[in-house]
């Protein structure tokens, strides 16, 4: 087996920014999430609403793969998936994850960890009939993360269930769900010369939240 070697030391980029003080962060984490949301999609910035989501098995295991935020309100971030894939089953075992949004041309990430639980079927369903049909078509033909012989096997079944239902009207898979991930940590990075980054982090008080800015 070939030996990788590769030496990456030299492999960096500096930062450019205003920087973020405290005093002119929201008081609501999810309004600043706001803000810097809007700030990458007026910017028109590719795949401005993907983010890392990263779960962990019962014991212990991480893993961690990219998904698209579909819906961000003051209640938590929401998306959609196979339950029965890996993060579902994760999920189950273990209904804690967290988020990661990086904007490489703003400098900025945002880091987010909370309890995650399943948003109600009907919203499952309404969002299912918004896809693009080819998409319905092949969340309907996969059990995600179940091996198969081969492509051909998912291109076998998109094509039964095309047959099945020539008008396109396929139904939503009862596994096809949708999550919420209800905060209890944010972090907002800004990247800075030199490596002295940004970082503020918003914690839960009774009522409101606190904030801290945190060494880099």
């Amino acid at each position: 087996m070939q030996k990788l070697d590769m030496d990456l030391k030299d492999v960096r980029r500096d930062y450019e920014s205003q920087g973020i003080l405290r005093k002119d962060m929201d008081s609501d984490p999810f309004a600043q999430f706001g803000q810097w949301l809007q700030r990458a999609r007026d910017l028109e910035l590719l795949d401005a609403t993907a983010m890392t989501l990263a779960t962990c098995d019962a014991d212990g295991q991480p893993s961690a793969r990219i998904v698209l935020l579909k819906h961000v309100d003051s209640e938590g971030f929401c998306w959609y998936t196979d339950s029965r894939s890996q993060k579902g089953r994760e999920l189950v075992a273990n209904p804690r994850a967290a988020l990661l949004f990086h904007w490489r041309d703003l400098s900025r990430q945002v880091r987010v960890h909370g309890s995650v639980a399943p948003l109600p079927a009907e919203d499952a369903d309404k969002y299912f009939n918004l896809r693009p049909e080819g998409s319905r078509f092949s969340a309907a033909a996969s059990v995600q993360s179940a091996e198969v012989p081969g492509r051909s096997t998912l291109e076998d079944e998109v094509l039964r269930l095309r047959a099945a239902y020539p008008d396109g009207d396929v139904p939503r898979p009862a596994a096809w769900l949708g999550y919420r991930l209800v905060p209890d940590y944010f972090e907002f990075w800004q990247g800075q010369d030199n490596r002295l980054h940004d970082r503020i982090v918003y914690r839960p008080l009774a009522s409101g939240w606190q904030m801290a800015r945190l060494s880099p």
